[in-house]
């Protein structure tokens, strides 16, 4: 019996327009159980990836800026990322419409990447169905 992961919490905090350009969009990425950080994590990006649930239209390669929570870790985890597909409403195989987002290739960030892998152990191999690719 194949267990579905449950989805990340995903709330927009700002879109706001600043003077010239758009701001990036602030998104609150929380993952209360390992199995949706699983569901959401992209590791086929080099530098890793979340997927991000949302009905907010994103262009490819647009800024966003992250702040994740990862299950049993109090801190907030900023990642400023861009846009590197996206999921539309109704997609096939009944895949939730969102967008994942690649990490940068910061140091920071790449220790946020160790920290997910470590999290997820083997389970990154799985076979288990992600809402990624």
């Amino acid at each position: 019996m194949s267990e579905i992961p449950t989805k990340p919490q995903a709330a927009a905090l700002a879109a706001v327009p600043a003077g010239g350009g758009a701001r990036p969009s602030v998104v609150q990425l929380v993952f209360k159980e390992k199995g949706a950080l699983y569901a959401a994590y992209i590791p086929i990006f080099t530098d890793g990836g979340i997927f991000v649930p949302t009905t907010r239209d994103y262009k490819l390669g647009e800024d966003i800026y992250l702040l994740m929570m990862l299950p049993e870790d109090p801190q907030r985890y900023p990642v400023a990322g861009k846009i590197a597909w996206i999921t539309p409403a109704n997609a096939s195989a009944g895949r939730t419409q969102g967008v994942g987002v690649r990490f940068p290739g910061d140091e920071k960030t790449r220790l946020i990447k160790l920290k997910i892998e470590e999290m997820l152990g083997t389970s990154i191999s799985s076979a288990k169905a992600t809402q990624t690719i």
